[in-house]
C-alpha cells in the first residue's frame, strides 16, 4: 500500500530519476508546490492541457519544501479543519448518490451533502451544514497531488473571496486510497454555469452583478499574490473556478495547480506548463516561465467572457469566432461597433461606457509584455472606480426616468383634459348636424335619415 506524506523540506538536485549521486540541498526559503498535468473536465466541456512532456516527470517526482515555509504551514494548519471518516462522508452523500452529483472533472466527482460540525454559537453542539464533497478519483495520481495542494493552502488561509475548506478525509484500506475534501456549499454554482446559461435562470446575470463578481475574483487573486507571507500563483484562473454563493458573492476554488511564486530577487519560476487552453498567458506557454502576471492575463480573458457571454475557446462557432480574443479585436477599437460584442442576453440592459472601460481594463491585463500588466491590487481599484461610475449613472438614469414618468403623467392629464374638451365640442357638432338634417327632411317631406335603411346595391 502506497503512503503519502508532506515533505520535510529536502530537495534532491542534479540526480536522475534512476537515482545516483544527486546531492541533497536544503533551501532556506523556497518551496516547490506540486506540479501536476491537467486532464479533461467533462463538467465544463473545456480541457486542461498538458503543454509539454515535462509534466509527466513532475508527477513522478516528489515535491519539496523549505524548512521555514513548511514550519509556517505546520504551525498555521490550524486545526480548524475537521477530519472526517470515509463512512461519515458516505452517509452524508447517501452513498455518493448520482442524484447528489453537482460536478465532475479530472480530480473526481463533487457531491452535495450534509455533515455535522460543532457550532460555537450553540455551546459547541453539533449542527447540520450543507457542504460540497469532492472525492478523489482513486485511479488518478494527479488527484492526490491536487488534494495535498488544497489541504496545504486552504487549510491555512482564510479570505472572504476564497472558498472555505471545512475538512478532509484521508484513509487507506482494503478498498484503496480514499481522499476527499469538504468545502462550504456555493449554492449558485460557478460563473461559467451562468454565462453559458446552464442554470436555467429566468434572467441572465445583470451587468452590475457581473462587475461585482469581477471585483470579488480580483480580490481573491490579489490576496495570494500580494497579501500573504509568501506569494502563490493560481495557474488555472477561469470562470469554472469562480464560485457564487446565494448572494452572488464570488469565491475562488480549485487550488490544485497553485504554485509558489519566485523568490525575492528572481523574476520568475521555471516550471512545466499546466492550465486551460485559452486562459494561459502566452509567455508562460512558450517558455514555462511563471509569474503572478500570468494570472493577470487569465483575468483579462475572464473579463472579456463577462462582457461577451462567450467562452475563451468555443469549437462550435465559425472558425473566425472560436478564439474569443481574436474575435473581439476588430470591435474594441471601434466605438460604433463595440456594442456588437456585448452579451446579447443582456438585451441592452447595461451601461455602454462601463463596458468600454471594462474592455480597456481587460486590454491592460492582456498586454504582451508581462511587466506592463497591472498588479491585481491595481485591478481591484480600477474595478471599484468602474462600479462607482456605473452605480452613479444608474442612479441618474433612474432619477431621470422617474422625472420623465412624472412629466409624462402631467402631459397625459393635460392631453386628457384637452381631449375631453375637444370630444364634447365634436359631439355637440354632430348633434347639431343631426338636428339640422332632421328639420330639412321634415320640411321637404322625405324620410328621416336616422330611420333610413339602405337596400341591396348591385356592384357589377
Amino acid at each position: 500500500m502506497k503512503c503519502f506524506h508532506f515533505t520535510n523540506g529536502e530537495r534532491r538536485d542534479g540526480g536522475d530519476d534512476g537515482g545516483g549521486g544527486g546531492a541533497v540541498s536544503r533551501v532556506s526559503s523556497k518551496v516547490t508546490w506540486t506540479r501536476s498535468f491537467s486532464v479533461a473536465s467533462s463538467s465544463v466541456g473545456t480541457s486542461r492541457s498538458e503543454f509539454d512532456s515535462e509534466s509527466t516527470r513532475d508527477l513522478a517526482s516528489d515535491f519539496s519544501a523549505v524548512g521555514g515555509f513548511y514550519e509556517f504551514l505546520t504551525q498555521r494548519r490550524a486545526n480548524d479543519l475537521r477530519v472526517f471518516s470515509f463512512a461519515e462522508l458516505k452517509s452524508a452523500t447517501r452513498g455518493f448518490s448520482r442524484a447528489l452529483l453537482i460536478g465532475e472533472g479530472g480530480f473526481g466527482c463533487v457531491f452535495r451533502g450534509v455533515v455535522k460540525v460543532p457550532d460555537e454559537a450553540n455551546d459547541g453542539r453539533d449542527s447540520k451544514l450543507d457542504v460540497a464533497i469532492k472525492q478523489l478519483n482513486r485511479h488518478g495520481f494527479q488527484g492526490h497531488k491536487e488534494w495535498i495542494n488544497e489541504v496545504r493552502f486552504l487549510g491555512v488561509v482564510k479570505h472572504p473571496n476564497l472558498v472555505k475548506l471545512v475538512g478532509y478525509c484521508a484513509e487507506d484500506d482494503e478498498r484503496g486510497i480514499q481522499r476527499l475534501l469538504v468545502y462550504e456549499l456555493m449554492r449558485n454554482k460557478s460563473l461559467e454555469d451562468h454565462l453559458l446559461a446552464r442554470m436555467h435562470a429566468p434572467l441572465p446575470l445583470p451587468w452590475l452583478i457581473r462587475l461585482k463578481i469581477a471585483q470579488d475574483a480580483a480580490r481573491g487573486l490579489a490576496y495570494p499574490h500580494e497579501e500573504m507571507d509568501f506569494q502563490l500563483i493560481f495557474r488555472d484562473f477561469k470562470t469554472s473556478n469562480i464560485l457564487l454563493d446565494e448572494d452572488f458573492n464570488a469565491k475562488l476554488s480549485d487550488f490544485g495547480l497553485a504554485r509558489q511564486g519566485p523568490l525575492e530577487g528572481f523574476g520568475h519560476v521555471s516550471t512545466s506548463v499546466v492550465g486551460t487552453v485559452g486562459y494561459a498567458a502566452p509567455e508562460y506557454v512558450q517558455t514555462g516561465r511563471l509569474t503572478a502576471k500570468s494570472d493577470v492575463w487569465s483575468f483579462g480573458v475572464v473579463l472579456y467572457e463577462l462582457i461577451t457571454g462567450r467562452r475563451a475557446l468555443e469549437r462550435n462557432l465559425p472558425r473566425s469566432e472560436q478564439k474569443l480574443l481574436e474575435w473581439v479585436k476588430p470591435y474594441i477599437s471601434d466605438s460604433k461597433k463595440f456594442h456588437l460584442i456585448i452579451d446579447p442576453r443582456l438585451e441592452g440592459q447595461y451601461c455602454i461606457k462601463s463596458a468600454q472601460k471594462l474592455a480597456s481594463l481587460a486590454n491592460k491585463c492582456l498586454m504582451k509584455n508581462p511587466k506592463s500588466r497591472p498588479k491585481m491590487s491595481e485591478v481591484v481599484e480600477m474595478l471599484g472606480n468602474i462600479i462607482s461610475g456605473t452605480s452613479t449613472q444608474d442612479e441618474g438614469i433612474s432619477q431621470s426616468m422617474s422625472e420623465s414618468d412624472d412629466v409624462k403623467e402631467e402631459t397625459r392629464v393635460e392631453v386628457g383634459a384637452e381631449s375631453t374638451k375637444q370630444g364634447h365640442s365634436y359631439l355637440k357638432k354632430v348633434l347639431d348636424i343631426r338636428e339640422i338634417m332632421s328639420l330639412r327632411n321634415r320640411s321637404i317631406g322625405k324620410l328621416d335619415w336616422r330611420n333610413w335603411t339602405p337596400g341591396l346595391v348591385r356592384t357589377w
